[in-house]
């Protein structure tokens, strides 16, 4: 028998509102979080000191999906959306926020895997990018 949704009833209206505002900010954060991702490398070839803050996010984003960890983001979200008085909901971010507007039948571990796919493809294609234009900078700087 599957279990549903825990619903909290919030101390007050006040702190209902407050969880709620908090629940949508960490929201917003798991968002970014997954579009520097996937999209960080971007920012590299602008500015090549955010390497050292975008390859340790893209390896956990790239081992979340690879390996089926959840990240600690929407745990917190859940509990605080419970708090303000509504339902969490079952499984992950990309599951709930979006795997259900991209794909309706839901998150399968081969959507899983190709989306963490994608996310290597379009860093490896962005560091290759950022790599080769080192290189031609030393090359004239030897010139």
């Amino acid at each position: 028998m599957s279990r549903s949704p825990r619903i909290a009833t919030p101390a007050s209206p006040a702190d209902a509102v407050l969880y709620s505002i908090l629940a949508d900010l960490v929201l917003v954060a798991h968002l970014a979080f997954l579009l520097f991702v996937v999209l960080g490398g971007l920012l590299v070839l602008r500015w090549p000191r955010v390497v050292w803050l975008h390859v340790p996010c893209a390896v956990w984003g790239v081992l979340t999906e690879f390996a089926n960890i959840v990240c600690p983001l929407t745990p917190l979200e859940i509990v605080l959306r419970q708090k303000a008085g509504g339902a969490g909901y079952a499984g992950d971010f990309i599951g709930h926020y979006i795997t259900a507007a991209l794909y309706p039948a839901g998150l399968t571990r081969g959507v899983q895997l190709a989306l963490g796919a994608f996310a290597v493809l379009v860093n490896v294609l962005v560091y290759w990018r950022v790599l080769a234009r080192r290189a031609r900078r030393r090359a004239r700087q030897l010139e």
